[in-house]
């Protein structure tokens, strides 16, 4: 019987507060495959970055805990690297440099100096920042500093990437562009990848599953999508199968039909979003609805 790639089991997290320990997950239960793209989704104050930093080892949960490869995660380590929303470059260092403080940490002693230059500028070239290695962060843009994070995130040679909404502070034509560029990543290196995500369609092009979280307090792992969708994807060929759109009904299902946010809260086309899922839910229960059809949410 083979051992689960990375389990996570029975997780609770609690907080404390004035008024007493605020428990922000109960009882969260996930198995990854090795090599899988695992989307996490829902709403604000979920516990979202929560779950990934339990992964990460940044935080101990309350009870249950993350295990992987067979080993219980306790602290940070070097198989799990961490890509948050704010790319956390060190402004007074190139992004050469930048990259070669992570490996200087993980293979001290393991690589000559030769070598540490070859996988260095090996890691910026799959992130496409070759060009740019020897600038510093204030010299390059928002999604080319991402793209050094990962750079350097990758340099570490992790089993699981883990992705905090990385994408989240860019413009979309920047955003499309650097989830192009992860999925080439994970096509050539086969890590396995954690990602949290706001973005339905982000999660929909990028992961093998999406598990959607439930609403805290006491968020749970509501329902875990797959997204069978071949790869390699292209996005636009994507966005106009059914499959597709299957899916992105389904997530849209679960955040506002079932799970729904306050609306006061919502931007005026989730409204409207919305509006059109409750309407498709609520018809598909009566046995009214037909099946979506491609581009019914394009």
């Amino acid at each position: 019987m083979s051992i689960p790639h990375l389990e996570i089991t029975g997780v609770n997290m609690d907080f404390p507060t004035p008024k007493g320990p605020y428990r922000a997950l109960e009882n969260v239960n996930l198995k990854i495959n090795k090599g899988e793209f695992v989307s996490i989704i829902g709403h604000s104050g979920c516990g979202k970055s929560t779950v990934l930093n339990i992964v990460a080892g940044l935080y101990q949960a309350t009870a249950g805990g993350v295990i992987l490869n067979g080993q219980e995660v306790t602290v940070p380590g070097p198989e799990r690297a961490m890509v948050f929303q704010n790319h956390s470059l060190l402004p007074w260092l190139s992004s050469y440099e930048n990259v070669e403080l992570a490996v200087k940490q993980i293979f001290k002693g393991k690589k000559s100096k030769a070598e540490i230059k070859e996988w260095i500028e090996h890691n910026l070239s799959l992130v496409h920042m070759e060009h740019a290695m020897h600038k510093r962060p204030d010299e390059i843009s928002g999604g080319m500093k991402q793209r050094v994070g990962i750079a350097r995130a990758l340099a570490m040679e992790p089993e699981v990437l883990l992705l905090d909404e990385p994408f989240g502070a860019l413009d979309a034509l920047t955003r499309a562009h650097l989830q192009d560029s992860v999925m080439e990543i994970q096509a050539d290196l086969g890590n396995t990848m954690m990602m949290v995500t706001h973005d339905v369609d982000e999660a929909v092009l990028l992961s093998d599953r999406i598990v959607m979280m439930t609403n805290g307090p006491a968020a749970t792992v509501g329902e875990i999508l797959d997204v069978n969708i071949e790869r390699p994807r292209d996005r636009i060929e994507v966005s106009e199968q059914e499959t597709y759109n299957h899916c992105r009904h389904e997530v849209l299902r679960f955040l506002y039909a079932r799970h729904g946010a306050k609306e006061e809260d919502m931007p005026k086309e989730e409204k409207e979003e919305k509006a059109t899922v409750v309407k498709l839910a609520s018809s598909n229960i009566e046995g009214e609805a037909e099946p979506l059809k491609a581009g019914t949410h394009g």
